[in-house]
């Protein structure tokens, strides 16, 4: 059985998010577990091939890494949230009453759940 999700991660647009990240020396990423492996793979790319250190990046759950991101904006916040789902409206409301307001979801991919067993012959 496979389960199929939206990826939501916004590592391609890193590059347009590190001005924020500029009083502190690298980008905070939090989010989707499923989606790590990926996410670090990309911030090791990103820092191969800019200047900026590799972004910090952390796991937690989708919707940890979204009320994250949600807190606001500034040095004591994520700039991006990793998540394997489109973000919620209410999720929007929280950013918006704490000043997130330019928010880019970028589709990825897809991440996927494996479940698999050892079938015994006969």
């Amino acid at each position: 059985m496979t389960c199929v999700k939206y990826t939501v991660s916004a590592l391609a647009v890193i590059a347009a998010t590190a001005t924020m990240a500029s009083a502190r020396d690298q980008i905070q990423v939090a989010g989707s577990s499923t989606v790590l492996p990926y996410s670090t793979i990309a911030a090791e790319a990103f820092s191969e091939n800019s200047d900026f250190p590799t972004p910090v990046v952390r796991s937690g759950g989708s919707s940890a890494g979204l009320k994250k991101f949600c807190e606001g904006v500034g040095e004591n916040t994520i700039d991006i949230a990793n998540s394997s789902r489109p973000i919620k409206d209410s999720e929007r409301e929280a950013c918006s009453a704490a000043g997130v307001t330019d928010i880019m979801e970028v589709r990825i991919g897809y991440d996927g759940i494996v479940f698999a067993r050892r079938h015994r012959g006969q």
